[in-house]
């Protein structure tokens, strides 16, 4: 277990690193729609790269989660569903226009919000308008999330049907007291329900996903949330730090008194005890925050050095192409990301007036990739290779890192710098060591706390 006093040393605000540079530094002011059309056409030359990644984010849910730091439009009206589907199938098709005409999507992924707000009919209609525009691989991965208040037999139905045989079932917690403070009551006899329905349709890769660092979290009440998981035994866990950010995403995390948090070393309790159980009963830990099966294609991606990290989180498909569409959704490719307007009413009207609604992006320089590849050789694997031509200062990374070496939590042995065993709770520090970014700007009040 994670010494406290390392903890309290190192728990500080970092960025979580789903891209590099994170958002809050792209330098949108020197940046425009037509650049990152030229990118993705550029990028594109790369024959690997007419695989691309798709993701599609849809916002609306029935109620608001307090703990949720997700763009998200809350309401109880269902005539929403055609308009926004209308919308994403013209962003699909304006986006497409600079798209290789041979390209094939790899990987597609709904996200939210809640997907499974959305009516299957609407979910069927989505699917078959991407596949008019342009075709999935012969092996690509499908996969969605999933409320399981929300999921019925007819979405499982119908999107196993499209081709999706992953999903992952939003969990968080089955204690009634976190959950009446998080505002997400479901009961485990729901959630056990959807799993083995699931797997009777024939979803072979299955995802719950928890959440430590709650309010109201006990030891012994996650222990059993973690015995419940493993009753059901999915294919990947995902452990997520919560992330207590209410000054960013306003009153929607303020359901609660800052009190009933768990201690930061609480917190980690928490995870290090999870973790025991979940090694105990078969499952691998995956980077920061995963767990899976051996049998699971992310448990082989790792030991075969594939594993890859984007805004969709870990992933086995390396597709240096990712599109998001869908209001707030961003995409990356290896030169540069994009991201859309953050309100849907906004990207509605955009759309509809025949605009893509990219609102801000980041061109990245030659140093940014190098520093995007270091980061997110750590965040995967926990090591990288400074190469003898880097553009980067040896001396300079040495001494950001010089602290998290004397304290052994990292190693630098030749050319290679690993992070060891003690120091994988503190990944996201050492990753903050080589952003260049951070030197410049404070990071309080722009991220959670790295522990």
């Amino acid at each position: 277990m994670a010494n406290t006093g390392l903890i309290a040393k190192y728990n500080i605000p970092g960025p979580r690193y789903t891209s590099y540079p994170t958002v809050p530094y792209w330098n949108k002011s020197q940046w425009e729609i037509a650049n990152w059309c030229e990118l993705i056409k550029i990028s594109q030359q790369d024959e690997q790269v007419k695989k691309l990644a798709l993701y599609i984010h849809l916002p609306y849910c029935d109620s608001l989660c307090t703990f949720c730091g997700c763009h998200k439009h809350i309401t109880t009206n269902h005539t929403v569903e055609k308009r926004y589907i209308d919308a994403v199938l013209k962003e699909w098709k304006l986006i497409s226009g600079s798209l290789d005409t041979h390209s094939q999507i790899h990987e597609l992924h709904l996200g939210g919000g809640t997907p499974t707000f959305f009516a299957p009919k609407e979910l069927k209609r989505l699917i078959e308008g991407i596949k008019q525009v342009l075709p999935f691989t012969e092996e690509a991965e499908l996969s969605f999330e999933a409320h399981p208040n929300s999921t019925s037999l007819e979405h499982l139905q119908v999107l196993h049907q499209q081709g999706f045989r992953r999903i992952s079932f939003g969990i968080q917690d089955y204690d009634p007291v976190v959950q009446k403070a998080i505002h997400r009551i479901q009961s485990f006899e729901l959630v056990k329900f959807c799993h083995q329905s699931a797997k009777t349709i024939g979803f072979d890769a299955i995802s719950h996903d928890l959440v430590y660092g709650l309010p109201k979290q006990t030891l012994a009440g996650f222990q059993r949330t973690i015995q419940l998981t493993l009753e059901l035994k999915p294919e990947r866990i995902s452990l997520y730090s919560y992330a207590h950010v209410p000054w960013i995403k306003g009153t929607g995390q303020r359901g609660y008194n800052e009190s009933d948090l768990p201690s930061p070393s609480m917190k980690r309790q928490l995870y290090e005890l999870s973790k025991q159980t979940l090694v105990a009963n078969g499952y691998l830990e995956i980077g920061m925050d995963h767990f899976a099966l051996p049998t699971d294609s992310l448990a082989k991606a790792v030991i075969e050095k594939r594993l890859h990290r984007n805004f969709m989180g870990y992933t086995t498909n390396s597709s240096q192409l990712l599109i998001g569409l869908g209001m707030s959704a961003i995409s990356e490719c290896k030169f540069g990301f994009a991201q859309n307007e953050k309100t849907t009413e906004r990207y509605l009207e955009l759309i509809e007036s025949g605009k893509l609604p990219i609102t801000r992006g980041h061109q990245m320089s030659l140093r940014d990739i190098e520093i995007r590849r270091h980061i997110l050789n750590l965040m995967c694997h926990f090591e990288t290779e400074i190469p003898k031509d880097t553009l980067l200062s040896r001396l300079e990374l040495e001494l950001q890192l010089s602290e998290l070496i004397s304290d052994g939590l990292v190693e630098w042995e030749q050319d290679v710098i690993r992070i060891l065993p003690k120091g994988i709770p503190f990944v996201r520090n050492c990753c903050m060591a080589f952003d260049s970014y951070l030197k410049d700007q404070n990071p309080v009040n722009r991220f959670s706390m790295t522990i």
